[in-house]
């Protein structure tokens, strides 16, 4: 299916191994917490870009990641769903999500304890399509849905792993996004980035460095298709 209009867009940060490994590169530990509340950011849905479409680093940014999610698209309105699969029939689908971080921007925002917000509101890429929750109930098991993600930076693969190893069911992140909220159609629910979906994860050194203008992401979920885009240098205002 097409994508609809996005109203909202909330990012959860539901994988543990994404979570660990950047707080490790930092000297950090998990915090408990963590493990108690399934947190998201808002992003910005005047941002989205789809398919196909092009993206620059944002001004003042020298270190443009990507970041591979997959994300639900909700169907129906719903407020304090409970965290069980009756929570599925609040979603009309799912779709690949390319989370764009200015990880420069962006670590002066959460130096400061709060964001992110300018390190990430200037894209994110949905697409190429919605594929109805319907289509999925075969791979879909414990409240998570199992499914390869890989990510190719000019046709080399950069990052692989299982959309199954999140932390959290999606009952559960359904059930706190809408808790004293009201989740309304075109409604989108970022995952957040699934382990080694990242150059900051990865770290640069090991992978060439950040992404460039000239440079070709493809993020590769099964069943769900392919999403790409083609950096280029921010235009002059």
């Amino acid at each position: 299916m097409p994508l609809p209009p996005v109203r909202s867009l909330r990012d959860f940060y539901a994988f543990e191994q994404h979570v660990k490994t950047c707080r490790a590169q930092r000297g950090l530990e998990m915090v408990k917490e963590w493990y108690e509340i399934p947190v998201f950011y808002f992003s910005n849905p005047a941002a989205i870009i789809g398919d196909g479409d092009t993206v620059y680093a944002p001004c003042g940014s020298q270190a443009l990641d990507y970041e591979l999610e997959i994300a639900c698209v909700i169907g129906q309105k719903g407020r304090n769903l409970v965290a069980d699969d009756s929570a599925l029939s609040y979603i009309l689908g799912f779709t690949i999500m390319n989370d764009w971080s200015a990880r420069d921007i962006q670590r002066k925002e959460m130096a400061v304890g709060l964001g992110p917000s300018k390190g990430k509101d200037f894209a994110t890429s949905l697409g190429p399509g919605v594929v109805p929750m319907s289509e999925l109930m075969d791979v879909y098991k414990d409240g998570r849905l199992h499914l390869e993600m890989t990510a190719r930076v000019n046709g080399k693969e950069y990052s692989r792993g299982n959309a199954g190893s999140i932390h959290y069911t999606w009952p559960q992140l359904l059930a706190h996004a809408s808790r004293d909220a009201d989740l309304l159609p075109g409604d989108v629910i970022g995952s957040g980035t699934v382990g080694t979906g990242c150059i900051l994860e990865l770290t640069p050194e090991k992978v060439g460095g950040w992404l460039k203008a000239g440079d070709r992401v493809e993020l590769i979920v099964e069943r769900l298709g392919t999403l790409r885009n083609e950096v280029i240098a921010r235009p002059p205002l």
